[in-house]
């Protein structure tokens, strides 16, 4: 088990030590559950209040912080405490799951593919004709990857993980597990003979360097051309994004998001969780979608939107407000 005296911690963390403690730090945890060995954080002032019974011996807490530790307890004080404890997570990560063998045999590699240098493939795994995979890379048991694809290097593909034909991953990517990338858009068009006709998604999916996609995910392909996710891209669980969908750099999504077909987001919007834009949206560099919202028209960059339809955030409070007031008067 890892262990670090609150010394070794500030030497990554670079900080000012506050109070002092003879405890050695066996974990992070919230500060609700922490133990006397365990260290934890206040991110915000808000949370200061728990503190004080919280029974965590170590707190890494923004600079500004306005309580003192107490009695055999300290802070460590930085600049921003959230990442901060991101780095105290990665002193105390568990390894990464062990592979005895570079390619396991039972892994089915055709003859065609380049594998790069240091490249891990588990257990179970298809690895299909002219795929291109750099140096470093993991593909964990079972993982699919299909005819002329490309994975960049360091990229991770968890289990269950299926990359359709021709997609085209970038460096540094972590694809969690179940997640599809490259499946056919949702085309389909009333015919009176037929009922309703598949429309062919001939197109691709390019996903850039440095990009997450959470488990259970879709990515689907561009019916002409190519559904685009920039470099820095951060994609919650059961995220859907629709065809030829083209999504900037350092974007956000979080869970149970959604984007229709030919949706374009600047770089850095935010989606929150549940909303759902609508085809052929533009989204600005900036923009932010409130949780639960759904978009029905063009957002202009920076601009943040509440509510179903969304609306501008100061509008949606206002409309909220005069809600509630009608409803009050109403009880009277």
């Amino acid at each position: 088990m890892k262990s670090y005296t609150i010394q070794e911690i500030n030497e990554v963390l670079k900080g000012v030590i506050s109070g002092s403690t003879s405890q050695i730090i066996t974990a992070p945890e919230q500060l609700e559950v922490a133990t006397d060995s365990e260290i934890s954080f206040i991110g915000n002032k808000k949370y200061e209040k728990l503190w004080s019974s919280s029974k965590a011996c170590v707190a890494i807490v923004n600079e500004d912080i306005s309580i003192e530790p107490g009695e055999n307890r300290a802070f460590i004080k930085v600049k921003n405490a959230d990442l901060a404890m991101s780095q105290v997570l990665e002193l105390f990560a568990h390894p990464m799951p062990v592979f005895h063998v570079d390619i396991h045999p039972t892994a089915v590699v055709d003859k065609s593919a380049t594998i790069g240098i240091g490249t891990k493939i588990g257990a179970g795994c298809y690895v299909g004709p002219n795929v291109k995979i750099g140096e470093n890379a993991i593909l964990y048991p079972n993982v699919t990857i299909l005819d002329e694809c490309t994975i960049g290097k360091n990229t991770v593909l968890w289990s269950g993980t299926v990359v359709r034909e021709r997609c085209h991953i970038g460096t540094d990517c972590i694809i969690h597990p179940n997640a599809t990338i490259g499946a056919d858009g949702f085309g389909f068009r009333p015919c009176p003979q037929r009922g309703l006709v598949k429309i062919p998604q001939i197109g691709n999916v390019i996903i850039g360097n440095s990009v997450e996609i959470g488990a259970n995910s879709c990515v689907d392909r561009g019916k002409f051309s190519s559904t685009v996710l920039g470099d820095g891209c951060k994609i919650d669980n059961l995220v859907q994004i629709g065809h030829n969908s083209k999504l900037g750099r350092f974007c956000i999504m979080a869970g149970h998001s959604g984007l229709a077909g030919s949706v374009t987001l600047g770089d850095g919007v935010i989606i929150g969780g549940s909303a759902s834009i609508k085809d052929h949206a533009t989204l600005g560099s900036g923009a932010i979608v409130g949780a639960g919202s759904g978009v029905t028209c063009d957002v202009p960059a920076g601009k943040t939107v509440l509510g179903y339809p969304a609306v501008e955030a100061r509008d949606a409070l206002k409309q909220w407000a005069i809600l509630k007031r009608l409803v009050n008067d109403s009880k009277k």
